[in-house]
Formats: structure tokens, sequence, C-alpha cells
């Protein structure tokens, strides 16, 4: 299983040349995590940055995939990994989720370097 950070989804959607180191990364929609907190942020970017019909884009996709919510267990966790890693409480519950799942995480997020069971992929530079 793996679970797609939202940076690597906007780094993939916009086509930049992290994307495309990303894409081939991505797994298929069977073995990929999405926590609501990713589906939250990457609605909101989407409404901000592209248009509704990208929102129910990437809604109808996620679908596919293996929704996760937040629940008591991931947000413990995420505290617990909070304070040992000093992670922003999204960037906590997203490795959280990933770690309760048995999963690993892609992102291009700095935050999640060198972290236990990350991808970690670098932003190329502008």
């Amino acid at each position: 299983m793996r679970l797609v950070d939202s940076s690597a989804w906007i780094e993939w959607l916009l086509l930049t040349p992290t994307g495309e180191r990303i894409g081939p990364e991505f797994p298929e929609m069977s073995d990929q995590l999405v926590p609501t907190l990713v589906e939250f942020e990457l609605v909101k970017w989407l409404r901000r940055e592209a248009s509704e019909v990208a929102v129910h884009a990437f809604l109808a996709y996620s679908q596919e995939c293996v929704v996760v919510p937040l629940t008591t267990e991931i947000a413990l966790k995420a505290a617990e990994l909070a304070v040992e890693y000093k992670l922003a409480t999204a960037d906590a519950i997203i490795y959280a989720t990933a770690f309760e799942h048995g999963a690993d995480v892609l992102t291009c997020d700095r935050h999640f370097e060198g972290l236990e069971g990350v991808i970690y992929i670098e932003k190329a530079e502008a």
C-alpha cells in the first residue's frame, strides 16, 4: 500500500519536472490509501487553482482507492509522531495514517525526508 501526499499529487497534476519523476511511483488505485485529509487538501487546492470539473474528477478517482477517515487511533498515533518527529499536524496525520495501514508515503514535502517508510522525491529547481 502507498499513500500519495498532497505535495506529490500537486506536482503530478501540474506536470512539473518533479511530477514527471513522481508519476512512475504512483500506485494502482487498489493499492493507494487516500486519507480524507488529502481529499480535503486536494479539493481545496483544485477549487482555487483549477475547476469544479477537476474536483469531481479527483473525487471520482479517490473513491476507487482506499479512502481512510481520521479515526481516534490515527489521531493518537499522529500526536505521538508529531512530538517525536516535530511534524505539523497535517503531516503527522498523513504519516500516522500510512503507519497504521502498513503503507509507505510518496511525497516531495521536505518535512518527511529521512523518515522510515517515506519515498521522498526532492522538488526540481525552478
